[in-house]
């Protein structure tokens, strides 16, 4: 057909043919319809499933937060408490790492292959502390099943290889599912100046003098819950929410602190007994519970001295001010969801600690506890002296083991003691309005952070898949704990549940415990550790139906009983394929993992080198060394070239290459609270190519000994010296090292008015060379 009409444009005329023959084919009987389009299906989740929230608190021990009898005011919890339901019998895996695979995954944390903390893993099958594709976490089943997932704050599940900016991936947070990360990889990280990723690439933490890591996470939970109700808003979402509190470093805005001030003074043994009795009240403990003894490798209250009360007091209330923080920090997430309408059918979860009351810091609490952890306690005096700084941007600080065990009320023991009930229980609240009607419930069915995943694909409407990214699933070691919403009384769908770290070990099975300590105390983490005999452990047993604090030991009137559940731990271990038994911490050196710097001992580096992680960066402890760097100074403008050449560590340990406002050369460093010092050039650095060489002389004998530092411009010394000590092991377990920017806490002591992190201005990095010697 070919239609011309005059003063008709062409797109006119195309339309107008267009119009002709379809009124042809309507009168000729001949249909001109097209094939149907093609649709792009799109993964819908299950009608009605409800959005899904998860907190999970660090290193809270069971009586910390008052709404289970602690001295730490948590508006929020006791909120959402009113409206849901306690659970004063749920337990974790006693340590961070396992706990967190556990959690996503559903499974035993060693089927999970995360059976220790993921800085002290080793090659063994369940403990390598690399997540398999037979485990997927919960936020990958959700993604493949139209949720929207979300993590904001702490993973903890990247092998040290792996942590790099070059990847691989599959083990970061986006590659486990989740489709937004905003966080730090690492066990702990400072809360003013963290070490931040967005998906995988490091970032710095927003400008302003009044920042703090909790606060910034909640604000970006809220901004993403909102952006995902704007876009999609049909669609349901995952969000896990794990702050670093309140692991150390205890920091926290002072007024924050100040709200505690004073209310510490009666020591450990007084605030055991006033949680107690307050648990009681509550009704979270049975009448009935017995408060259990101090054990003797932990000071009474009464035997400190007053100089170390007073620092020990103050630690504490900085430990209740940050708790109290995060709190409320977790307050906007639920006032962002009522204000959105999405509150009454979300599944919100809020456990409250990964492990119980961290016990590291031993008798004295440290002001900078990474060092106290490898031998390096600072004395009480320096303590003292920096009391009013504890809490602040200038202290690294970790309160004294009694304040752990304290705050675990009213167990024994404290984190990473997998045998005793202060290592592993912690509370949990539940609020899904929609489901749950019996408000301020109590819960006291036997439940493990296993039992989470299983509970929110039940909620969610979903099964685990037979195949996940086609890769067949083991099943899940944990159930649904979707009765108990419903019915107080409803029968404990577990039976059996075995616990291990760090050799430390216990077993439940149908109401009774049997537990073995292992050998080492939770404070001598940080050391070198040899193993011991498994067969000089002692057994305990004790019939928690009867005996809900682990108070009363009847192995000796129970022997038959006490072998039937050391035999059933044995099958349990067989099962999880950790036999025979080893402590993570004593095999490191007999069962490497893989290194990203492996055996080279010359390094060189270029710029935009940045988020390495300390243990893939050049290994320079215990040894001399020398750094080369070639810095080109621009000749255009009339301002200094000023910033970071090179860095590693943080404000409280670790080192800076830099060039000052005033464009001089000055090398910065510290360890710990031990030595503190600068060398720094006299004048400015002209435009043009220069070469600067830190050359490090290792006194040898051992580890951690000292040596001499010597700065050098060209073949011109421009300072010396010398530090009395060095980090034996690592200047921090999540700052990095480096080139043309400070990632993180500064490691230099940078002009006021710097930009965040001091980038490089004003000059251009050749390259750095580090060689080992």
């Amino acid at each position: 057909m070919n239609v011309t009409t005059p003063g008709l444009g062409r797109k006119r005329q195309s339309a107008l043919c267009l119009l002709l023959a379809s009124l042809l084919a309507s009168t000729t009987g001949t249909s001109m319809a097209a094939d149907p389009a093609p649709v792009v299906a799109v993964q819908q989740a299950p009608a009605d499933a409800p959005n899904i929230v998860v907190i999970l608190l660090d290193d809270a021990g069971f009586g910390a937060a008052s709404t289970f009898g602690g001295p730490a005011h948590t508006p929020t919890l006791e909120r959402l408490a009113r409206s849901g339901l306690r659970y004063n019998r749920f337990h974790t895996t006693a340590l961070c790492s396992p706990t967190r695979a556990s959690l996503l995954t559903g499974r035993d944390s060693h089927v999970a292959n995360v059976g220790a903390v993921i800085n002290s893993s080793n090659a063994y099958p369940g403990y390598q502390g690399v997540l398999q594709p037979e485990t997927a976490t919960i936020a990958e089943i959700l993604r493949n099943n139209g949720y929207s997932t979300a993590l904001f704050g702490k993973w903890h599940l990247v092998p040290d290889w792996e942590a790099s900016p070059i990847g691989p991936f599959e083990r970061w947070p986006v590659g486990q599912g989740f489709e937004k990360f905003y966080g730090f990889l690492g066990g702990e990280t400072d809360q003013f100046e963290p070490t931040l990723y967005e998906g995988t690439t490091a970032v710095r933490r927003p400008s302003g003098e009044s920042y703090h890591l909790t606060e910034d996470l909640a604000e970006q939970a809220v901004r993403w819950m909102k952006l995902q109700n704007s876009l999609a808003p049909e669609r349901p979402f995952f969000l896990y929410f794990a702050p670093g509190a309140t692991h150390a470093p205890l920091q926290v805005p002072e007024p924050w602190i100040s709200r505690y001030r004073g209310q510490f003074t009666q020591g450990w043994d007084r605030l055991r007994e006033e949680t107690f009795r307050r648990q009681k009240a509550l009704g979270v403990i049975p009448a009935d519970a017995r408060l259990t003894a101090r054990h003797e490798g932990i000071k009474a209250w009464d035997d400190l001295g007053s100089e170390e009360q007073i620092v020990a007091s103050r630690m504490m209330e900085v430990f209740s001010g940050f708790l109290s923080h995060t709190d409320t920090q977790v307050g906007r997430i639920v006032d962002a969801l009522q204000a959105l309408n999405l509150f009454d059918n979300t599944l919100f979860i809020y456990l409250v600690g990964d492990n119980g009351g961290e016990g590291a810091a031993g008798n004295e609490g440290s002001t900078n506890y990474l060092g106290a952890l490898q031998g390096m306690q600072e004395p009480i005096a320096r303590q003292l002296r920096q009391l009013d700084d504890i809490g602040g941007p200038n202290s690294f600080a970790l309160y004294p083991a009694g304040w752990a065990w304290a705050t675990n009320t009213p167990f024994p023991w404290v984190k990473q003691v997998a045998s005793h009930l202060g290592g592993t229980r912690t509370p949990m609240v539940v609020s899904w309005p929609q489901r749950i009607h019996d408000q301020g419930g109590l819960r006291s069915q036997f439940s493990h952070v296993n039992d989470i995943a299983p509970t929110v694909l039940d909620a969610a409407g979903l099964s685990l898949p037979e195949m996940v990214n086609g890769v067949r699933q083991i099943p899940m070691d944990g159930a649904s704990l979707l009765p108990s919403f419903a019915d107080p009384e409803a029968p404990e769908h577990k039976q059996t549940q075995y616990f291990e770290v760090h050799g430390h070990r216990s077993i439940y099975h149908q109401g009774w415990l049997a537990s073995a300590r292992h050998s080492m105390l939770p404070w001598e983490v940080g050391l070198p550790v040899s193993p011991t005999p498994f067969e000089d452990d002692v057994w305990e047993l004790y019939h928690l139906e009867q005996d809900f604090s682990q108070s009363r030991d009847l192995a000796q009137a129970h022997p038959d009983k006490l072998r039937t559940l050391q035999e059933q731990f044995h099958n349990e271990a067989k099962r999880v394929g950790i036999l025979p038994l080893r402590n993570a911490l004593a095999v490191r050196g007999n069962a490497p993992l893989p290194s990203l710097r492996g055996n080279r001992e010359h390094f060189t580096f270029y710029e935009g080198a940045i988020a390495i992680p300390e243990s893939g960066a050049p290994g320079m402890a215990n040894r001399s060394w020398i750094l080369r760097a070639q810095v080109v100074v621009s000749a255009e403008g009339n301002e200094f070239a000023e910033g970071v050449i090179a860095t590693l560590g943080a404000t409280g340990s670790g080192w800076s290459l830099y060039l000052d406002a005033d464009s001089r050369p000055v090398f910065e460093y510290r360890v710990f609270e031990v030595a503190k010092f600068s060398i720094a050039g006299q004048e400015p650095l002209p435009p043009g190519e220069h070469q600067l060489t830190l050359v490090f002389d290792y006194d040898g004998g051992g580890y951690g000994r000292g040596g001499q530092f010597t700065l050098k411009l060209a073949d011109g010394i421009l300072g010396q010296q010398r530090t009395p000590a060095t980090p034996p092991g690592f200047y921090s377990i999540d700052e990095t090292f480096d080139i043309g920017v400070d990632t993180g806490s500064p490691a230099g002591n940078y002009p006021p008015d710097a930009a965040v992190g001091f980038p490089l201005t004003g000059a251009r990095i050749g390259r750095v060379e580090i060689e080992l010697r």
